[in-house]
Formats: structure tokens, C-alpha cells, sequence
């Protein structure tokens, strides 16, 4: 199975023409290019049977900030796997409940949209996918059998609610679905790079997420590049100062475990503090999640000198991407 697609588009789009066109290319990707995790997963292989004591779960250095940590590490091997299994099925959860507000909103758009639209069919083939994810992460929540809330309560209640943003603030929702989507895409990107070992189901699930999410990432870009310049001075303004609080909120809300996590595992206060965002490394994870969000906001209009103030106010500032996707080792903090 090729986890790889050619349909990303990496560059900004000019025409209606053309924007029609790179929706086309994305519909066509969907269509030809597309996972079912119940056929591309072999879930009932050998390999992967979720197991008491399989280190393939302990939490990875290099790439997850619980995994890297001091405390973590010295803690018996037992407990790694346990804290590990509890992770990334709360990471599995967020996961499927963040693409769940993303479908009930992307529907909510669609509702709206004129006969003949390229947009509508795309989203529409997104959605697809995105059911299909929900379902892939809730198997990998049952399979691990840890049995995590996800988002807080908090989050959860909101989420009733954020949907209706779809055809009402179509700008600030899919503000919103970049959110969720690139930190998720980067901690995945991160852990499939590394050499570390790592267990088959999470191997299946990120591969499938990452090659289809590039689809989903490119079209919330060029949507927020073309819909933002429209808007008035006042209304791109005061986006401008949402984008990052946006940012920085659903950030903490997919990326900080819950407060369950940190009383079963009886982490102290302050591993939590450095690992979310007290210490150097912790804030560089936290800006490099956000490089290709600011190469958005400074092409499509939403950085200005106030706008920075609020990104560097939120410790979310820094050097946007040359690129989507670069690589983090090619980005400095800001000064």
C-alpha cells in the first residue's frame, strides 16, 4: 500500500479557473487515491494483537514530549507501556472527536453551496474520508483497550456548537479545522520519520491519516488565501487577531492530555509544566507546529503588527515555512 499522494498543492493558487482546477486534481486524488482502513488495515493479522507488556508502545524520543522527558524515562519499563497505550489511544480519541466537529461543519458549508460547485464536491469527498478516519481511530481505541474521554468536558460541550460556524463563519472554521489538523499532521509526520520501533496499528492508522490529510490541509489553505482578501479591512483585522487565539486553543485542547491522564499515571505538576510549554524544547515543538499557519497568515493578509503581537503573546510566533512541510530543522525562533 503507497501512502503517498500527488495531489497536495504546494503552491498558492491565482484564477477562479485555476482554484477550480486544483479542486478538481483533489477530487480526483479522493476518488483514485483513497484508504479503507477495514481493507487496508490488516487488523486480525498476528502482528497486530495488542498484547500485556509489548514495548512497541513506550513513547518515542524524538518525537513525543511525554517520551522524551526525564521523568518518563525513569520509570520501569511496565508503567512506560502503560503510559504510552493510555496516550495514544486519548490520541486516537481527540482525534476522531475533532473529525466528527469537522464533518458536521464541512456539511454545514456544503448545505450552501450552488449546483455544479467544485467546492462542494470536494469537501463532499472529504467528508468521506474523514467518516472513514473516525471509524479507523475508534477501532484503535477498542483494539489498545484503554478506555480515554479524549477532549475535556469542556471541549466536548463546545463542540455542539462549533459546527454552525461552517456556513455562518466559514473563515474562522476552517481557521479552526487547521487547528486541529496540523498539529495532529506534525506528531504524526515526526513519528513516522524516526527509527524508532513502533506498534503496527499505530504504523497503519498514521500512514493512512498523514497521506490523506495532505489533501485536506492543502484545500483549508487555499480556501482561507482566497477568502480572506475578500473580506472587509475591518473583518480581516479582527481575523487576523482570532487566528492565533484559534490556534493556541484547539492546539492545547488536541495536544495536552486530560486531566484523567495525569492523575491515573500520578504525573507530577511539574513534568506537566515542562512538558506543555514551560520548557525550551516544549515552546520550539509549540512554534514548529505553526510554521506552515503563519506562511498562511502572511500570504493570504492576516499578519500585521498587531496580529504578531498576539502570536508572540501566545508563544506561537516564530519564522514561517518557505514551504508546506518543511522540516522543522529549517526554521529559527523568532527574535
Amino acid at each position: 500500500m503507497t501512502l503517498t499522494t500527488d495531489s497536495r498543492v504546494d503552491h498558492p493558487v491565482g484564477s477562479t479557473a485555476e482554484y477550480h482546477a486544483m479542486l478538481n486534481r483533489l477530487s480526483a486524488g479522493s476518488v483514485h487515491k483513497n484508504f479503507d482502513p477495514f481493507t487496508d488495515i490488516d487488523w486480525d493479522a498476528p502482528e497486530f494483537a495488542v498484547t500485556p507488556n509489548d514495548p512497541r508502545w513506550v513513547l518515542q524520543k524524538e518525537s513525543d514530549p511525554i517520551g522524551s522527558h526525564s521523568w518518563y524515562q525513569a520509570q520501569p519499563v511496565e508503567k512506560q507501556i502503560e503510559i504510552g497505550m493510555w496516550r495514544q489511544a486519548n490520541v486516537a480519541k481527540v482525534g476522531l472527536q475533532f473529525e466528527n466537529i469537522l464533518i458536521r461543519g464541512m456539511m454545514q458549508y456544503v448545505f450552501g453551496t450552488p449546483n455544479g460547485s467544485p467546492e462542494a464536491r470536494y469537501c463532499t469527498h472529504e467528508v468521506i474520508e474523514e467518516c472513514n478516519h473516525t471509524m479507523m481511530f475508534q477501532e484503535m481505541v477498542n483494539r489498545i483497550g484503554k478506555d480515554t474521554p479524549g477532549m475535556s468536558p469542556a471541549l466536548r460541550f463546545i463542540a455542539q456548537f462549533i459546527p454552525l460556524a461552517g456556513n455562518t463563519l466559514p473563515v474562522i472554521f476552517f481557521m479552526g479545522v487547521l487547528a486541529g489538523e496540523e498539529p495532529i499532521d506534525h506528531v504524526q509526520k515526526a513519528v513516522l520519520r524516526e527509527d524508532g520501533v513502533i506498534h503496527p496499528i499505530m504504523k497503519g492508522v498514521m500512514g493512512i491519516h498523514v497521506a490523506e490529510e495532505a489533501r485536506h490541509i492543502s484545500f483549508a489553505h487555499e480556501f482561507l488565501r482566497r477568502r480572506v482578501p475578500k473580506m472587509s479591512k475591518l473583518g480581516r483585522f479582527l481575523a487576523s487577531l482570532m487566528m492565533p487565539v484559534i490556534m493556541r486553543t484547539l492546539c492545547d485542547a488536541i495536544v495536552i492530555p486530560p486531566k484523567q491522564f495525569w492523575v491515573e499515571f500520578d504525573i507530577p505538576k511539574q513534568v506537566r509544566k515542562d512538558l506543555f510549554w514551560s520548557s525550551p524544547a516544549a515552546r520550539q515543538s509549540l512554534r514548529d507546529y505553526f510554521a506552515d499557519v503563519r506562511m498562511l497568515a502572511h500570504d493570504s493578509g492576516l499578519m500585521n503588527p498587531v496580529s504578531k503581537l498576539v502570536w508572540k503573546a501566545l508563544k506561537i510566533d516564530g519564522k514561517a515555512s518557505r514551504y508546506r512541510s518543511e522540516p522543522a530543522r529549517g526554521l529559527d525562533i523568532a527574535a
